[in-house]
């Protein structure tokens, strides 16, 4: 598996499905910022068509409207449409995610912690989603609001080290050690006098 982050606001996504499964995705889709999301549903949820809203369509999508589509979620369907739609977006060449059923589709979707811009997924490859879960709100506990703050400096401080002139190796080691010496993970494992951190100030 590649983990890899996709920026929805520019994607076309088809969110296919009826329940719960599909209102939670769907959720997850408004927070992520997705910007183009079709919702297809023979009989949707209440809960459901109200999040959706104007972007509902009370029907299963076409294949021209799944070959619009970049990326494509299904969630609460029969077996038998189940297999179809995975049929024809695998023909399309389309990214598939299917709730629960990961060897549908090509697209598994991880638990995200977020932090404002720091951004950790946890996955198990499909085979425990609950697990991938339980791991994620461990992390929670461990990694607090206050990480947004530490990002926003360090980041500040890799620009001035780039402005310097320092090269991409430079500033990998230099952040490992600014990172250990304000002990964001832990106690510090050493100490760097070299490191030119009066830039940071």
């Amino acid at each position: 598996m590649l983990p890899i982050l996709l920026d929805l606001k520019k994607l076309r996504v088809a969110l296919v499905g009826n329940g719960e499964a599909a209102l939670r995705r769907l959720a997850l889709l408004d927070a992520d910022g997705a910007e183009h999301v079709r919702v297809y549903g023979e009989a949707p949820s209440a809960a459901l068509a109200e999040a959706a809203g104007e972007r509902l369509r009370r029907a299963m999508p076409s294949t021209v409207e799944l070959a619009k589509a970049q990326i494509v979620f299904a969630a609460d369907l029969p077996e038998s449409r189940l297999l179809a739609l995975a049929a024809t977006v695998r023909t399309l060449g389309t990214l598939l995610h299917v709730e629960d059923r990961p060897e549908l589709g090509a697209l598994h979707a991880p638990s995200v912690l977020r932090r404002g811009d720091l951004v950790v997924a946890v996955s198990t490859n499909g085979r425990s989603p609950a697990l991938a879960r339980r791991v994620k709100r461990f992390l929670e506990g461990v990694l607090g609001d206050e990480w947004q703050g530490r990002l926003d400096a360090l980041g500040a401080l890799r620009a001035r080290w780039r402005e310097a002139g320092a090269g991409a190796a430079e500033i990998s080691r230099w952040t490992d050690e600014w990172v250990d010496r304000q002990r964001w993970l832990g106690e510090a494992d050493a100490t760097h006098p070299e490191i030119p951190f009066s830039q940071a100030g």
